[in-house]
């Protein structure tokens, strides 16, 4: 049996010539070339894969869901739990399982309503547990249930009869009054979004939007991401909250339990009151009631003029070197304390730093709302004053907006790096830390500077650089928090859940 790749001498004049070999190949080459560049021209974009976009370490995958595409969800389940069992259930109330239909059923006269002994009635309705009473005490009976105590699971009004009225029976009660039968399909839409570990309603007010995150609905997931989402609504700024706790705001970078201890410890007043109601400070060159006001924390007594550090209290002068450390707590001060007092007065020494730190961002980030309203008196000014129009001075909101979240994310580093261990990852996380505190501190004062015209480029330039450096720094900071956590880098000085 011969093979293709077989050949012999006899088998005709056979030669090859390597230089007329080369010049067929590279002939074949560019006709191919042409060919992939003639179809890739003719096509256009069909050819071209999309490049995804990579996701950080500090997001997670997820996804908005409008009340309407929860129903979907649901009669989709329902569709399931039916073909499991063999049985008709007419809508998500599989939750509670029932055997017995309803049904309208008119019964001969006379009959009396139990429940408003009218004898005018002439329309009655009975579930299947044969408990009969007028259309109208029905009516207002499943209104009432509805409307004032938001119930999805009515039962029947029988003493002790424990039957769940039907979806179809409460449509019927409710013919006349479309609203309230709109409120029983919110309420059913929250009940099943509360039993399904994927979805969570969004927290914040009148916003009737859910998040599908199946990546943190499990407790094991929640120690190495923290499930920051944000809902579908058309709101500014936009509803971000936390998919795998209670929090209801972004607490990055720290993970839940570790949020949550915090949150406990700052609410223990028998550790905190007498420092928690403390809202002034007094300057320490003269030592006069200060009582600050706004959002950036480089203070200037008015009766002396001495500037000072509002968190550490100390000279601002010393806040612009390289070795600016107010961020980190100083344990060899901690030390110092222990021998000169007790262990219990460093310990809360200790714990007072990080929360001063942590109520000051809190307090800072509140005060934005006056800085929002000044900024914007800014740059109606700089309209007057200069030639730039309302959109080129939109940089002054933009850093704002930035401030806010910068702070927020500062805030909740100081809560992490309260538990955090020593070593060398806490370190570099301080590192992180300070460099973010004080370039969000630069932009925070440029943002307050008055207003002169001559200085107006040069301010927009400074600000517009300032901001896109602080927005690199916080991003930096929650990636590698972020990364952390997936590479168990992390260290507490406490027992954390989920954590050995």
């Amino acid at each position: 049996m011969s093979s293709d790749y077989d050949y012999s001498d006899e088998d005709g004049d056979y030669y090859y010539d390597e230089d007329e070999d080369m010049m067929s190949a590279q002939e074949d080459q560019d006709s191919a070339s042409s060919d992939d560049d003639m179809d890739m021209d003719a096509f256009g974009d069909d050819f071209r894969v999309p490049q995804r976009a990579v996701r950080k370490a500090c997001e997670i995958d997820h996804e908005s869901l409008p009340q309407s595409a929860v129903e979907k969800l649901m009669s989709n389940d329902i569709e399931h739990i039916s073909g499991i069992f063999g049985v008709d259930i007419p809508k998500p109330h599989y939750f509670v399982f029932y055997c017995a239909t309803a049904a309208q059923k008119p019964k001969a006269q006379p009959f009396v309503c139990p429940i408003c002994f009218d004898e005018t009635q002439t329309s009655f309705a009975a579930l299947a547990c044969d408990h009969t009473f007028c259309s109208g005490c029905w009516s207002t009976y499943i209104t009432s249930k509805i409307r004032e105590e938001g119930e999805h699971t009515i039962r029947c009004m029988a003493e002790g009869c424990a039957l769940v009225i039907p979806d179809p029976f409460v449509r019927t009660a409710l013919a006349d009054d479309p609203q309230t039968w709109e409120r029983f399909n919110e309420l059913l839409v929250r009940h099943f979004v509360t039993w399904n570990p994927n979805l969570k309603y969004c927290p914040y007010p009148s916003c009737t939007y859910t998040v599908s995150c199946p990546a943190a609905a499990s407790k094991t997931a929640l120690t190495t991401i923290v499930p920051t989402v944000t809902c579908g609504a058309d709101a500014s700024p936009p509803h971000r909250f936390c998919f795998g706790c209670s929090i209801e705001s972004d607490h990055r970078p720290v993970i839940c339990s570790v949020a949550r201890m915090w949150l406990r410890k700052c609410r223990d007043d028998s550790e905190t009151a007498n420092w928690i109601k403390s809202n002034t400070k007094e300057c320490s060159s003269c030592q006069s009631t200060i009582e600050k006001n706004g959002g950036c924390n480089h203070m200037t007594c008015k009766k002396c003029k001495y500037e000072f550090c509002w968190v550490c209290m100390g000279p601002w002068s010393e806040h612009g070197t390289a070795w600016y450390s107010c961020n980190r707590y100083d344990e060899k001060a901690g030390v110092d304390a222990r021998d000169a007092q007790s262990k219990s007065r460093a310990s809360l020494e200790r714990y007072l730093h990080y929360y001063n730190r942590w109520a000051n961002h809190e307090q800072s980030a509140k005060l934005s709302v006056e800085l929002y309203a000044k900024t914007e008196k800014k740059m109606e000014e700089m309209q007057v004053t200069s030639n730039l129009t309302w959109i080129e001075v939109q940089f002054m909101k933009k850093a704002v907006d930035e401030v806010f979240k910068c702070r927020m994310t500062l805030k909740w580093t100081y809560a992490m790096a309260y538990y955090l261990d020593r070593g060398n990852e806490k370190e570099l996380f301080e590192d992180n830390q300070r460099d973010l505190e004080q370039a969000v501190e630069d932009l925070s004062e440029l943002l307050e500077s008055p207003i002169e015209p001559d200085m107006i480029p040069s301010l927009r330039q400074k600000v517009t650089d300032k901001t896109v450096y602080v927005s690199k720094r916080n991003e930096i900071m929650l990636e590698d928090t972020a990364r952390g956590f997936l590479e168990d880098r992390w260290r507490w000085n406490v027992p954390v859940d989920g954590f050995d």
